[in-house]
């Protein structure tokens, strides 16, 4: 069966997203607040080769085992699951060829039909909550694994499913002071972990746990 992973960046006091961050993206007046800080979270990131590349910047991206890591993960999920409000937010701003470049299965309670993109990401709209996406996002994955790209929100629901085999987080050393935290809303017996691989980088420590 396949492996369902987490992978998001962490704020040092627990932060998944700073204080005040829109999905009114840049004109909003209060993206200036937010956006610096964002930046910061991300920074380990933005200048890998593969992100890069994959959201059609200029190549020229760092390489080494952070940019192995993303490349591993590509190469093993066969289907992502995310929220509507970070797809809302993604809609705005991916090139034409979305990053995904596969199945991908958006929660929400607004039915919409199939988006086909470019490159092989297809996003289908799921109005029956995250048990349903996840079966559907297995199905679709085959032998590969199934990644839960975020936000918060939705790895949340997957922790409180006990669904999560693995989560790796990038800690950014960077406070926040509020904002939207990863691990809160939790309910019920959240299964136990133990680490299983750590990468060290200049903009964040890379830590990934598996269940123990």
């Amino acid at each position: 069966m396949s492996v369902v992973f987490a992978q998001l960046a962490m704020s040092l006091d627990g932060y998944a997203a700073p204080e005040g961050m829109t999905m009114d993206y840049w004109d909003d007046p209060s993206h200036h607040e937010w956006g610096s800080k964002w930046g910061e979270l991300m920074a380990w990131l933005v200048g890998q080769d593969h992100f890069r590349r994959n959201l059609r910047f200029d190549g020229g991206g760092e390489t080494g085992p952070v940019n192995d890591a993303l490349l591993e993960s590509a190469a093993r999920t066969g289907a992502h699951v995310l929220g509507r409000r970070m797809f809302d937010q993604g809609e705005r701003s991916w090139p034409e060829e979305a990053p995904y470049h596969t199945p991908t299965f958006v929660l929400t309670h607004h039915a919409r039909e199939p988006w086909e993109r470019p490159g092989g990401t297809t996003f289908y709209f799921v109005t029956e909550g995250p048990e349903r996406a996840l079966e559907l996002a297995r199905e679709a994955a085959g032998d590969r694994d199934v990644r839960i790209s975020g936000g918060a929100n939705v790895i949340q629901q997957y922790l409180n499913l006990g669904a999560l085999d693995e989560i790796e987080v990038a800690l950014a050393p960077v406070l926040f002071g509020g904002g939207r935290r990863l691990f809160e809303n939790l309910t019920g017996e959240v299964p136990a972990y133990r680490i299983s691989r750590v990468i060290e980088h200049s903009s964040a420590t890379l830590v990934r746990y598996v269940r123990a």
